[in-house]
């Protein structure tokens, strides 16, 4: 396998799992009261529209968060090699991009949505940049642990869960900052419940750790290039394996399956994923219309991540064009959402399309990439 195309499937991976993220976040999007509204009716659609409505849910919960984790994780190894190969230490001036990466992801919680990843991908980065420094049998460790604890945690919640009554109160945001608040309002809201927005960033900590250093493990061992067809087998085998056991807990385990499913289940069909697409770029040098669309996402997945949550945001929240407030339940719920999850794919391509027709980089990985190489910052 070429390095092009080594690096085109690397893209379309990125492009996919940022896609697929929007999946699960234009459901919070078009809920009327935003992820509290979003959270406290998860799972509890009921109906024709309403089973579509948890289908569509469930197809992407938790697979591409798992898959842009593990993705980062191959990304940084990229650049751990080739630092390496430049003979430049390692992790040398990586906190000063995860520090970046930190900066760019408080602005987007604070300007743009309460569940970003990227502020816990700069803390899960930092901690891995050092971490890859050790040895191969000690990075296992490291895998393993956090892996374990990962389990540990989210059995623990799942179980509460399934034992302890429901202590959510149902009732309605007043004022709602969604629906009725200025741009300010809902940064001010943000911020003031900044520390239940980001628990979730606090709980997957050891998940993204594990994730990161997986994706790092497999791109050494070759999964993206021909050398890996064995271990892409085995990939594509856990994920065939997990797929319906995922689909089953999350639709009809309540909201104890509901976590078991995201965050313990989905991440292994993570895994067949990107096998899947990985095995399809073997021996091949073309792009059709719909994976050169992936790829340009993929090229600039910082600013496309951004992107659609600036698009939805503006076409869902009161600040904006006010869409999901009339989106109550059934057909309305379900046909509006893909609706606005269409349009913002269809904004985010275009833009990707045009800007790179002219520029290397998204505007974001500029912005980042001009910043890292005119902070000063001492080696170590």
């Amino acid at each position: 396998m070429t390095t092009d195309a080594r690096y085109r499937s690397l893209d379309v991976l990125r492009g996919i799992a940022i896609l697929g993220t929007l999946g699960t976040n234009v459901w919070i999007f078009t809920s009327g009261s935003g992820l509290v509204g979003y959270l406290e009716t998860l799972g509890t659609a009921q109906g024709g529209w309403g089973i579509a409505e948890r289908v569509l849910q469930q197809l992407a919960q938790g697979k591409f968060l798992g898959l842009l984790t593990i993705m980062f994780g191959i990304g940084l190894a990229i650049q751990q090699r080739s630092a390496l190969r430049n003979n430049v230490r390692w992790p040398g001036r990586y906190p000063l991009r995860a520090a970046l990466l930190f900066v760019d992801g408080l602005l987007h919680f604070v300007l743009f949505t309460e569940f970003d990843v990227l502020m816990g991908y700069a803390i899960t980065g930092l901690v891995v940049a050092y971490v890859l420094v050790t040895s191969e049998r000690a990075q296992r460790r490291w895998m393993v642990c956090a892996a374990v604890v990962h389990v540990f945690l989210i059995t623990a919640i799942a179980a509460a869960m399934l034992t302890l009554a429901s202590s959510a109160s149902g009732d309605p945001l007043s004022p709602n900052p969604y629906a009725d608040g200025s741009f300010w309002d809902l940064m001010v809201f943000r911020l003031d419940n900044a520390l239940a927005f980001r628990a979730e960033t606090i709980l997957i900590l050891p998940m993204s750790i594990a994730l990161f250093l997986l994706g790092a493990r497999l791109f050494r061992a070759g999964v993206l290039g021909e050398e890996g067809a064995v271990l892409r087998r085995r990939l594509l085998l856990v994920g065939l394996v997990a797929a319906p056991a995922d689909f089953v807990v999350g639709m009809f385990g309540s909201s104890a399956g509901l976590i078991v499913s995201r965050y313990l289940l989905a991440p292994l069909v993570s895994l067949g994923i990107l096998a899947l697409v990985a095995q399809h770029y073997i021996g091949r040098s073309g792009m059709t219309f719909v994976t050169g669309r992936l790829s340009e996402i993929g090229r600039m997945a910082l600013s496309g991540y951004v992107l659609q949550n600036v698009v939805a945001s503006t076409l869902c929240y009161g600040w904006g064009f006010g869409i999901a407030i009339g989106l109550d339940t059934g057909p309305l719920r379900v046909l509006g959402t893909v609706s606005v999850y269409i349009v913002t794919v269809v904004c985010v391509s275009t833009f990707a399309h045009v800007w790179l027709r002219r520029y290397q980089r998204g505007p974001i990985e500029w912005l980042w990439n001009y910043s890292f190489e005119r902070i000063p910052l001492r080696t170590l």
